[in-house]
């Protein structure tokens, strides 16, 4: 069958193939205004697809840098505490030696219990530090202090609690970023505080001494030690993580670019091309579909 060619059937196909460069003329255009490769979805579903499990990916990694800082915001504090409260232990030690000194008159003994009252509150205040408003030795407990002293009998009383704060810092086991703070004061009558107590009772009892106490000084200092170097081991595991997913957010990020972003260069070569393109397919179009007789008689 012979397809007859009229001047209608051009006319609708030249209107035709100017409406596909127009098309192709308006998506490099929104392209280029937006700077991205994927305006909706229909332009590429398997990248769109990629796309989204990208972000989602760049969203969790942007939560475990926040994560990360907050953990490293709780452990410095800690760190620093449990370095001052070495440094006080390491005092209270030196006191309880010169008071084991059998050549100490009563005045001194009495001044040096007086210091050890006053290292025993320095005790008190690093026990009760604080990291955004929340005591880093008392767990997940929202109690602003986590060792109080009983009024009554001077004793040290807990108020944190058994579970501990713990941040997710990356896919694997969340880290823990406070400390027990029994592990580190202890508690009731076996605590430091009772310690310092029972050394400057003795201090101030006419012939007595602190000798008997230097082993438990060593003990709990030991066990302050123990607890700062997990302390110290958590903070570099923290900072690794910190390095990690710096690297991850870069790798991400041009993942993303990869699948979402223009190679602006080539499509403002396209888009050039393009617009030539469709001047030349509209000046070929006029020429080619000239008025004739019949479209005046009509």
């Amino acid at each position: 069958m012979i397809t007859r060619t009229t001047n209608q059937s051009m006319a609708r196909n030249a209107q035709q193939n100017l409406q596909a460069n127009m098309s192709r003329l308006a998506k490099l255009q929104e392209q280029v205004s937006n700077s991205s490769a994927i305006t909706r979805p229909s332009d590429n579903p398997a990248g769109t697809a990629d796309a989204l499990k990208v972000r989602s990916e760049i969203r969790a990694n942007a939560q475990y840098s926040s994560n990360i800082s907050d953990a490293q915001g709780w452990l410095s504090t800690a760190d620093n505490a449990l370095s001052n409260t070495t440094d006080i232990m390491t005092r209270i030690k030196d006191l309880a030696i010169q008071g084991a000194s059998g050549t100490l008159a009563q005045s001194n003994k009495n001044a040096i219990a007086t210091e050890l009252d006053s290292l025993k509150q320095d005790l008190l205040r690093e026990a009760n530090t604080t990291y955004a408003g929340r005591s880093i030795f008392a767990g997940n407990s929202d109690d602003p202090a986590a060792f109080t002293l009983n009024a009554t009998t001077g004793d040290a009383e807990y108020h944190g609690s058994d579970t501990g704060v713990m941040r997710r810092i990356d896919t694997g086991t969340p880290v823990r970023v406070d400390v027990d703070g029994r592990d580190v004061f202890g508690n009731g009558a076996d605590s430091v505080f009772a310690l310092v107590d029972k050394l400057s009772a003795a201090l101030r009892t006419p012939g007595g001494d602190t000798s008997g106490h230097l082993t438990e000084i060593d003990n709990r200092a030991n066990e302050i030690l123990s607890r700062h170097t997990e302390v110290g081991i958590r903070h570099a595991s923290v900072l690794k993580a910190e390095k990690t997913n710096l690297d991850n957010s870069v790798n991400l990020e041009t993942r993303r670019s990869g699948i979402e972003d223009l190679d602006t260069a080539q499509v403002i070569l396209d888009l050039k091309l393009q617009e030539v393109a469709y001047q030349t397919a509209l000046s070929v179009t006029a020429r080619s579909l000239q008025p004739t007789l019949m479209d005046f008689l009509r």
